[in-house]
């Protein structure tokens, strides 16, 4: 429990508590009118023993408003998948259906059409998938969100992902104490600390990394971006897909508000 005296010298400007009413309206007004305007999003992942991921991202993605939106899955779930994504790109996968070295390319040309890629997870544990990961993030310098089981590729190189510029990631608690782990941090995140608590960590850790961190604990969900911190009231058990969807869209229509951005995709 936190002491009376070390509450009392925090400052707690940095955090933004988000109810029903949006912290930043203008981000909502301000919505484009128009599917030309309202951004091009590339939505990547799935392997053959799972591909709801995509399919989740799509779906919000449409919903949240984006204009334009490809979906790439590996070449091994074209004939499951043809007839609910009929306008899914395929890239090369591997004999164990996901993603190859071979899909590299690809995916590059499609990340270089977007405004926005989603690294929407379903990937699967493969260490030629976690290569081409690897590859993608470090050649493709633009917007990208990242989520779910992608996360786990680089739980032993966290600052591929923290230190990347126009990054959010959207991981669960347990996740961002494995990240943390591996990164020089002051406070360590654990599964039993305060909002209070993991919006301190939080705020010291992006006031350092450039990413921008989404997660979840004791029901809300916490956007931490350049030392700032909002909390959103969500009991959604599962969330990760759909707000990295959502997230994604928003940012990709106001890239230069990025934590006003993420805030307002979860009203």
């Amino acid at each position: 429990m936190l002491s009376t005296s070390w509450n009392q010298k925090m400052d707690l400007t940095y955090w933004h508590k988000q109810s029903n009413k949006p912290l930043f309206p203008d981000i909502l007004w301000s919505r484009p009118e128009t599917k030309q305007g309202a951004g091009k999003l590339a939505i990547i992942g799935g392997n053959s023993h799972g591909f709801g991921a995509p399919g989740i991202a799509y779906n919000r993605a449409m919903e949240a408003g984006a204009g334009t939106i490809k979906v790439v899955l590996p070449d091994a779930v074209r004939k499951v998948v043809h007839n609910l994504l009929p306008e899914a790109e395929y890239s090369s996968s591997t004999p164990s259906g996901s993603f190859s070295t071979k899909s590299l390319e690809h995916l590059l040309s499609v990340a270089s059409w977007s405004d926005m890629v989603l690294l929407a997870g379903d990937f699967g544990r493969n260490s030629e998938s976690a290569i081409v990961l690897e590859k993608f993030i470090s050649k493709y310098t633009g917007p990208l969100t990242i989520t779910q089981d992608t996360i786990d590729y680089f739980k032993e190189i966290p600052l591929n992902l923290t230190d990347r510029d126009n990054t959010i990631v959207v991981l669960s608690i347990s996740q961002l104490q494995k990240l943390f782990m591996n990164t020089p941090v002051i406070s360590p995140i654990v599964l039993s600390m305060s909002s209070l608590q993991l919006v301190d960590a939080l705020h010291n850790y992006t006031d350092k990394h450039s990413c921008c961190i989404i997660t979840k604990h004791n029901d809300l969900i916490f956007v931490a971006y350049k030392g700032m911190v909002s909390t959103t009231k969500c009991e959604d058990k599962i969330w990760r897909v759909a707000t990295s969807a959502k997230a994604s869209v928003f940012v990709m229509q106001n890239p230069t508000k990025i934590f006003e951005a993420v805030t307002s995709s979860l009203i």
